[in-house]
């Protein structure tokens, strides 16, 4: 068999040597022999990817600190390529005796799964002219002390009590994390990286009245992105707290959701949940072309209203799902997903690519060496539309208003979804009414695009981490004000208790 094919092998040396302080990577660490060990059983490519990350978390409860974690971790994965598959080991030893051994045990799995140990030649799927995103950081979260995060969830524990001054309970966390990354494979890309992620998270218990008549309410909020400390000079942990607390005291005089059909006004502060859960995992390639999406074979197809365009933007600054390049070496970019209600693309790793003859798309992703690649999505949004938002919410006569979504239940096979309504309100003539508890939206996220007939000029943001195959990755997700003129809304009560339709 031929030597892999590195053709940018004459730089591995420098990358390596620069990457040795910030990975401890040996100096000498012969990469092609590594290469060479891992695809002599076969194989398309062989791909190393290094990693060493610093984090910590401060969690904060009830005046008091909870428990403080601060640590690095730090190691290699090896994955190999073939018959459109793959297998994947790491280490934590960074030594040339350890990952060769890796990729012994690789390469015996590839002789065994493979009915051929023919080197199969890969694909060339990088683009061949991208721009390559820049991030700029003030000052990293890692360069101030424990103290001074413990200081960020003092300030929004007084923050959510100067609203909700007898909160059963209040918890603050402080998350933040610079992931450095290395990518090197036997086709010769090579892609080096720094991640730095920071994250507020506040959750505020509030109660209203005693014994039988007494009820417990809770709301959450979070913020942060690809950002240093330099965040909370905008969005300051009192504001985060302030929300939460404010949506407690809001779910403490609540009524009772109405269950029906109706229309429903999706506010931008919503924050794209529905997209990302509904719309968003059905477009990713290793559902959309293995028979596990509604959106397989629909490329070209109208599959939502001509006033939806949905993207994926890696690219964003300051936003959470962010990057220079994908956890394959991909560069990051924006990619139409939807445009004008027409599907345009899926969201495509190095697999996929390979597997269904698709450009990759920079959106291979993985939580850590430990884990290999996969399909995610990283800043999904709804494009503004050209509606005056207040003016959506007047043209609703009756329905539901949705400011705040949580979580659901989606299936990428069918497109159906279900999903909890952490923030609602009655709309009565055009008008935001009495807020609402207990409600649940139910529907089918292509059907639901397809019906859409108002689209706000605003966009509104939410950030987390999304699930998928029991990895999590940092995401975030948005949308502009969206009216939906019939959708089924789980509650409490029958329409009829609020309308008279």
């Amino acid at each position: 068999m031929s030597s892999p094919n590195l053709q940018n092998q004459n730089k591995i040396p420098n990358l390596l040597s620069e990457a040795t302080s910030a990975f401890g990577i040996p100096g000498n660490l012969d990469v092609e022999a590594i290469f060479r060990t891992a695809l002599r059983n076969g194989g398309a490519l062989a791909e190393l990817f290094f990693e060493d990350t610093e984090a910590s978390r401060v969690f904060y409860e009830d005046g008091k600190i909870e428990r403080i974690v601060d640590g690095t971790d730090r190691g290699v994965g090896l994955r190999i390529l073939f018959d459109n598959r793959s297998v994947y080991g790491y280490t934590t030893d960074l030594s040339q005796s350890s990952i060769e051994g890796v990729a012994t045990a690789l390469s015996a799995a590839v002789k065994a799964k493979s009915p051929s140990t023919e080197k199969i030649e890969w694909r060339k799927t990088e683009a061949k002219s991208r721009e390559i995103a820049d991030y700029r950081i003030g000052t990293s979260p890692r360069s101030i002390s424990l103290k001074d995060k413990v200081a960020l969830a003092e300030r929004a524990n007084r923050g959510a009590r100067e609203v909700l001054p007898d909160a059963r309970q209040v918890t603050a966390v402080v998350l933040d994390s610079l992931r450095k990354v290395l990518v090197i494979n036997s086709d010769g890309v090579i892609s080096k990286d720094e991640k730095t992620y920071l994250q507020m998270a506040v959750e505020v218990i509030g109660q209203s009245g005693e014994g039988a008549n007494a009820r417990v309410e809770s709301a959450y909020e979070s913020d942060g992105g690809f950002v240093g400390t330099e965040f909370f000079d905008k969005t300051t942990p009192e504001s985060i707290a302030r929300e939460a607390a404010r949506r407690v005291k809001v779910l403490l005089r609540a009524v009772a959701a109405p269950s029906g059909s109706m229309p429903v006004v999706l506010a931008a502060e919503a924050g794209g949940t529905m997209i990302h859960e509904a719309v968003g995992h059905g477009l990713e390639a290793d559902l959309a072309c293995n028979g596990l999406s509604v959106y397989q074979g629909k490329i070209g197809q109208q599959v939502a209203s001509k006033l939806i365009t949905v993207l994926d933007d890696g690219t964003m600054p300051e936003r959470r799902g962010s990057y220079t390049f994908d956890d394959e070496g991909t560069p990051s970019q924006k990619n139409v997903l939807i445009e004008n209600g027409i599907l345009k693309g899926y969201l495509v790793d190095r697999v996929s690519a390979m597997k269904f003859d698709l450009p990759a798309t920079g959106n291979g992703r993985r939580e850590t060496f430990r884990h290999k690649p996969i399909v995610r999505m990283t800043n999904t949004y709804i494009a503004p539309g050209k509606d005056d938002p207040e003016e959506i919410l007047r043209d609703t006569k009756w329905g539901i208003f949705v400011k705040s979504m949580g979580g659901g239940q989606v299936n990428t096979v069918t497109g159906d979804f279900v999903f909890a309504v952490t923030e609602g309100y009655l709309i009565r003539d055009g008008k935001i009414a009495e807020p609402i508890r207990g409600a649940t939206l139910v529907g089918n996220g292509p059907k639901v695009l397809e019906t859409v007939d108002r689209v706000g000029t605003d966009l509104g943001f939410a950030t987390g981490t999304c699930g998928k195959d029991g990895q999590g990755a940092p995401v975030t997700d948005a949308q502009p004000t969206l009216r939906i003129p019939e959708l089924t809304v789980g509650g409490e009560v029958p329409i009829s208790t609020y309308w008279t339709v």
